[in-house]
């Protein structure tokens, strides 16, 4: 069953329904047995009258109009409506009041015959009796006749209720245990489960199997376990790799400022101008590796409380290519997308400087509406330089990543490509590397791919 909340109420239900049951029983059992008493009392109250009538009734081989006379008036003085027929079943007579009532209800015979011991019946009808009937003709002064029920059991008193009720309840309470102890259960593992989770073990997830809401609750409570687990390790990557990206500029500049502060003052101006610059250079290395840092961990936190709001992108992607002198390509004159301008702006940054500084010189920007089952834009960042392996083509998406040779050659902190992703991910898009043709000149493009609005 899919629902608790179900589970839960059905087993008050089958409590509530049990315990109708066996009340109603119960009831049914005295009604039944009142009933009984009842037709004992009425069976002896007819009788009692057949005696009466037949002692009073002139015999069998008195004329025919007295005899119906006779019977006349004792319906009248009993109020009861009665019919006499003959040893041979022939209607002898019959008072107003049981004509009238047998014209309504069609039919030979009606009443509770009473065979007399001069062979004669009597017929007896009376409103409470209406509906019972006998198999055969009763004596007088005997109960009713035919086949009587089967006795019933005794109603239960005293201890032999007290039993009834306390085997209800036994019933009842051993079919609600082992719902509420399952239920019971499942929720001190997610209980558990959460506690360890808390005191630092990270990889702790609880049993979400089954259908209901506890189910579903261990579910999103594994998802959200699984999300916080990716983010502190993420931050935790990210911590280390900066701090040792951190060492070489530290190191470069803490050996140029000794080198400056050691040169005597008669040294070469040229000299000294090459050991200012080093630092310079370095200090806006840590500078860039900082921003990038922090910019990384505020993508994360942000999440939640960012507002997205209608970008255009073309003027965007017009304003960044004139910045590093790329050449803009752009079918249509209105791109808009939902999203953070300024997260946009610096996503398509990185990747027109990633190109500036390994693509050869030579780039083109071009943005373009791509139709299908969901419509989006794509930027595509082209350069010319030496290209990306294929197997490294994911891998250069990585924080502090960088292609062998190129921290050598170019410098960067491997953090530029990992924030776009993270940016184009945020956006609810993507981004991807693909290797350009060779008979356009070789070399990289990098597709940032985004949801219209």
């Amino acid at each position: 069953m899919k629902s608790l909340y179900l589970r839960i109420y059905l087993t008050v239900v089958v409590a509530l329904a049990l315990f109708a049951t066996g009340s109603a029983w119960l009831f049914q059992r005295e009604v039944q047995a009142e009933r009984g008493r009842f037709d004992e009392q009425v069976s002896e109250r007819i009788g009692a009258w057949a005696d009466l009538i037949q002692r009073s009734l002139p015999p069998a081989d008195a004329d025919r109009e007295q005899q119906a006379v006779a019977l006349a008036d004792w319906s009248q003085r009993l109020r009861l409506p009665l019919a006499l027929d003959d040893e041979q079943g022939q209607r002898i007579g019959a008072s107003e009041s049981y004509l009238r009532r047998t014209a309504e209800m069609p039919g030979a015979r009606h009443g509770l015959p009473v065979r007399l011991d001069d062979g004669r019946t009597l017929w007896l009808l009376r409103g409470p009796m209406q509906g019972l009937r006998a198999e055969g003709p009763m004596r007088p002064g005997a109960g009713l006749g035919g086949p009587r029920q089967p006795p019933l059991p005794p109603w239960p008193r005293g201890a032999a209720l007290v039993a009834l009720l306390l085997l209800l309840f036994a019933a009842v309470a051993a079919g609600a245990y082992p719902v509420v102890r399952r239920l019971t259960r499942r929720l001190e593992g997610l209980k558990d489960g959460v506690e360890r989770f808390g005191a630092g073990a990270l990889g702790q997830r609880v049993d979400a199997t089954g259908r209901d809401e506890v189910a579903a609750l261990g579910a999103s409570f594994n998802q959200a376990a699984e999300r916080i687990e990716a983010l502190v390790r993420s931050h935790q990557s990210l911590l280390a790799n900066a701090s040792h990206e951190l060492r070489s500029p530290l190191a470069r500049l803490k050996m140029a400022v000794s080198l400056l502060e050691e040169s005597p003052d008669g040294a070469p101006l040229e000299s000294r101008d090459r050991l200012k610059n080093e630092i310079r250079t370095n200090i806006g290395e840590l500078d860039a590796l900082v921003e990038e840092v922090l910019l990384a961990s505020r993508l994360d936190a942000q999440a939640a409380t960012h507002q997205p709001a209608a970008v255009e992108l073309i003027a965007i992607a017009a304003e960044e290519a004139a910045q590093v002198g790329a050449e803009l390509q752009a079918s249509l004159a209105a791109l808009t997308v939902q999203g953070d301008e300024r997260l946009l702006r610096r996503a398509l940054r990185n990747l027109l400087e990633n190109a500036k500084r390994y693509g050869g010189g030579v780039i083109t920007l071009s943005a373009e509406r791509v139709a299908g089952a969901t419509p989006c834009v794509e930027l595509r960042v082209c350069d010319r330089g030496p290209g990306v392996p294929e197997a490294l083509r994911e891998r250069i998406f990585e924080p502090f990543f960088r292609l062998p040779g190129h921290a050598e050659r170019e410098g960067g902190v491997g953090l530029g490509l990992a924030l776009v992703k993270q940016i184009a991910e945020r956006h609810g898009g993507h981004v991807r590397c693909e290797a350009r043709d060779a008979r356009d000149g070789g070399g990289s493009c990098f597709v940032l791919s985004l949801p219209l609005a």
